[in-house]
């Protein structure tokens, strides 16, 4: 690397603030403004549709943060599907903080706030009432209105109850002492310890009569797993479904074992919700992660996706499909060389959707339960939260580079897109967003690699501008063209007067499991040889990139690429390597996990 002064290295990246005075802007830029850092934190972020019974209505959640106050807040309206209304349901006053919607019925809406179940009717100026107050915190809220049944996750102790764990953490917090034993790999992940406290999954009956609701005793349904009194197994419970009929619930669980720290096997339990027999284990022949179970409409069958090899983290996603009357598993689209990140059934329970990372998009597809025939329903940006509303229609969140999340409607038949939310259009109505181009070239082995280039602010040819590479982690995770909120978004890059360029480099998903595999025991070596590769590509063919102004910059794997690039080229003025590991082999002795 070139030893530049400190006062060097700060003039580069400043002319990223003062280089946008001084560009001849275009016409399309003329009235707009670049993305600054305040707006940029400020935007509104939304959730994932809820469809009511009557598949006419949808809640989500919109939440924002406040740069001056320092608070975020989070509130839930009321879309109509069909002609686009849009009611805000719950207050969005600063500070305040909703989530968890559901619906109970077409005319009352559930929500979390501050560790409680609320119900509130939808019509009318009515305040919200409490429904249930649970000792400790719970999440992941469903109801089934069939069975009058609840079902959410809660932390608790081996043997206790919720009400038993509170006495628990009293007496613990009456310790003179904080030591802590553990006999396993595993002790700490990130900033938590490892404690005997595990989420669980439990179901309560909701008695709705007259105006005042209450909550039945609550069930732990992960409490007849085997051994699941040891103390020792610590058992966790990641995700659950339930069926649509409330009678069966799938959830996916951590089973105990001596070397946590990087073992893989996730297991997919099915239970009875009606009385308390013991969970049957739907994936014991498989040493790998199992997750996103799915109930199909009818209750017949249980989806997942299932990763087959032990100890890969980045092993390519199967999809299963049980039937329920004969306990017979089988696979689906076996010979597809992509993975799928979710499931999600038809209303005919004919086929699947799920989204699939595809050559730097997030694409729904839909997969066909029998045959195993593909077809991509989408084919630019980032989709995401598929909801069916229909045979014909369903809903699901969308994004883009120059194009925040927003709730979308999908045709599936004519694969027609239709926008029912434009949650920052106030805000971003004077900012530039720069679209994403996309380039291909030569790279490592000989394989052909993607990229792409975000143009700055006001871009003109005749003017010469730095390039800022971005680099993703992973390294077998993959940049997408979405829009994200954090401090790697190509447009904040762009809008600072850079030439913002990301690269797919080998062991980014999207582009065949060979290609993810490819990486392994190659981290310096083919992702280095990509990143230099596709650098000469865009410098050698866009003449307004000023070779002498470019900069790197990355996180986790990219932070580690920002390190071997300090020690193996000149290209660049300055790097960024945020939480970059310097050595491997310290890394894999100082791991919490793999």
């Amino acid at each position: 690397m070139r030893c530049y002064s400190s006062a060097r290295v700060l003039a580069t990246l400043a002319y990223a603030a003062n280089s946008v005075a001084s560009i001849v802007t275009s016409r399309a830029t003329d009235i707009l403004q670049p993305l600054d850092i305040k707006t940029f934190h400020s935007l509104n972020r939304i959730g994932s549709p809820v469809v009511s019974p009557s598949q006419k209505l949808a809640l989500f959640t919109t939440s924002y943060y406040d740069p001056t106050e320092n608070k975020n807040t989070a509130y839930i309206s009321c879309l109509d599907i069909y002609n686009g209304n849009i009611t805000r349901l719950t207050e969005n006053t600063l500070g305040t903080f909703v989530s968890n919607p559901l619906w109970f019925d077409e005319e009352t809406i559930g929500f979390l706030k501050k560790g409680a179940l609320y119900k509130q009717p939808l019509y009318g100026n009515t305040v919200p009432s409490e429904v249930f107050a649970p000792p400790i915190a719970i999440s992941n809220v469903m109801y089934r209105a069939s069975q009058d049944m609840l079902t959410f996750v809660a932390s608790v102790f081996p043997n206790c109850t919720m009400d038993e764990c509170v006495l628990v953490k009293q007496r613990n917090a009456m310790r003179t002492d904080s030591a802590m034993v553990f006999d396993n790999l595993w002790a700490r992940h990130w900033n938590e310890w490892m404690t005997m406290e595990k989420p669980n999954v439990f179901a309560a009956r909701l008695d709705r009569t007259g105006s005042k609701w209450s909550v039945g005793p609550e069930t732990n349904i992960a409490a007849m797993l085997p051994h699941t009194s040891d103390p020792l197994t610590r058992w966790s419970v990641d995700d659950y479904t339930v069926s649509p009929a409330g009678d069966n619930m799938a959830f996916v669980v951590r089973p105990p074992s001596d070397n946590m720290t990087w073992a893989t096997n996730v297991d997919i339990y099915l239970a009875s919700t009606k009385h308390g027999s013991r969970p049957r284990l739907l994936t014991g022949q498989m040493n790998g992660t199992a997750s996103a179970p799915t109930f199909s409409w009818d209750g017949r069958r249980l989806a997942w996706l299932q990763m087959e090899t032990p100890g890969y983290e980045s092993d390519i996603n199967r999809i299963f499909i049980y039937t329920l009357a004969t306990r017979k598993t089988v696979a689906v689209a076996y010979d597809w060389d992509l993975s799928p990140h979710n499931l999600m059934w038809s209303r005919d329970n004919k086929s699947l959707y799920t989204v699939t990372g595809s050559k730097g998009r997030s694409l729904i597809v839909q997969i066909d339960a029998l045959t195993g025939h593909r077809r991509e329903l989408t084919t630019t940006g980032s989709a995401a939260s598929i909801r069916p509303i229909d045979d014909q229609s369903l809903l699901f969140v969308h994004s883009d580079t120059d194009k925040p999340a927003d709730i979308h409607m999908l045709n599936t038949q004519s694969q027609a897109v239709q926008q029912l939310t434009n949650t920052n259009a106030q805000t971003l109505r004077s900012v530039h967003l720069s679209k994403a181009e996309d380039f291909w070239f030569t790279g490592a082995h000989g394989d052909k690699v993607h990229g792409w280039v975000v143009r700055p602010f006001g871009f003109n040819r005749r003017t010469t501008y730095p390039l800022a590479l971005l680099m993703h982690g992973g390294p077998q995770q993959a940049s997408t063209q979405s829009f994200s909120h954090s401090q790697w978004n190509p447009n904040m890059y762009a809008s600072a007067g850079f030439v913002t360029v990301v690269i797919n480099f080998h062991g980014s998903p999207g582009y065949g499991q060979n290609f993810t595999n490819s990486v392994r025991h190659k981290w310096g070596d083919y992702p280095y040889v990509d990143l230099m590769r596709g650098v000469d590509y865009v410098t050698s063919r866009m003449r307004f990139i000023d070779k002498t102004r470019m900069v790197a910059l990355g996180g986790s794997f990219g932070g580690y690429m920002a390190n071997w690039i300090n020690g193996h080229t000149d290209k660049f003025c300055a790097l960024v390597s945020h939480d970059g590991k310097f050595s491997t082999i310290s890394g894999y002795y100082g791991t919490d996990e793999l």
